[in-house]
């Protein structure tokens, strides 16, 4: 959040300026699309993935239906596995195992490294992430949030306890943004796994639950027919000895 917040008074400084790093300003096109969605490696975690899935799906189309090229990064084994043939020309990569042993700022680097060369070799225009934002563990909120190029938010008011003033770069604003868009990208993508993680263990922890439950559910009411069965033929049985009993 405070990387987004200098981010935005640094870009509110240089808008419109010629030379801004393309990051901040795009390429000036919008017609070409990157998707990278994020999803876990596993199932098990009731609709976390399904979810992504769904978004990824809707939004590739709606993005297709206006005349946009779109190409998709998967960050995890389950949505590719879905979407792999649907998406299969627009798939670029496929990204495994990031995140496995608990969420590293480094994969998050390799990450945003991989989007940068592809934007830097005019793969795209504009980049947008699909990620679960943690809320509670049993509730995870789809978000989609456009990285390439970078949405600057509202400045500072004064009404957050901080006056809107110039202010003097050391070095020059370009050359700061041109440090800082690469490294903010690769922030707002470890936000995004960490998100996700969280929310993958929210959602297999509820998942889990309500199976235990369901499995609980199911033992005692077989359990029940069990004992009525066994009741019904030692009934049966008796009913047998006492008529040939009587019947001799």
């Amino acid at each position: 959040s405070r990387m987004e917040r200098m981010l935005s008074s640094l870009a509110s400084s240089v808008s419109g300026i010629k030379g801004t790093p393309k990051m901040l300003s795009g390429t000036g096109e919008s017609d070409s699309h990157l998707v990278v969605a994020f999803t876990a490696d596993r199932g098990l975690c009731g609709g976390f993935n399904s979810s992504i899935v769904r978004k990824v799906r809707n939004t590739v189309q709606k993005l297709v239906a206006d005349g946009k090229k779109v190409k998709v990064i998967f960050v995890g084994r389950k949505a590719h596995d879905v979407l792999k043939r649907e998406l299969k020309e627009k798939v670029v990569e496929s990204i495994i195992g990031v995140g496995r042993k608990g969420v590293k700022y480094v994969e998050a680097e390799e990450v945003s490294g991989r989007i940068i060369r592809l934007f830097e070799d005019s793969g795209f225009d504009v980049c947008t992430i699909i990620f679960n934002r943690f809320k509670s563990a049993m509730t995870q909120i789809v978000t989609q949030q456009q990285l390439i190029p970078f949405v600057a938010d509202e400045v500072v008011s004064e009404a957050d306890g901080v006056l809107k003033a110039g202010h003097i770069f050391e070095p020059e604003e370009d050359e700061i943004l041109s440090e800082l868009l690469p490294q903010n990208l690769a922030v707002q993508i470890f936000q995004a796994m960490l998100e996700s993680s969280a929310s993958e263990h929210g959602a297999r922890m509820a998942a889990m639950d309500s199976a235990t439950r369901n499995a609980g559910d199911m033992i005692d009411d077989l359990t029940l027919t069990y004992n009525r069965t066994r009741q019904a033929f030692i009934t049966k049985e008796l009913i047998e000895i006492i008529s040939g009993a009587e019947a001799l």
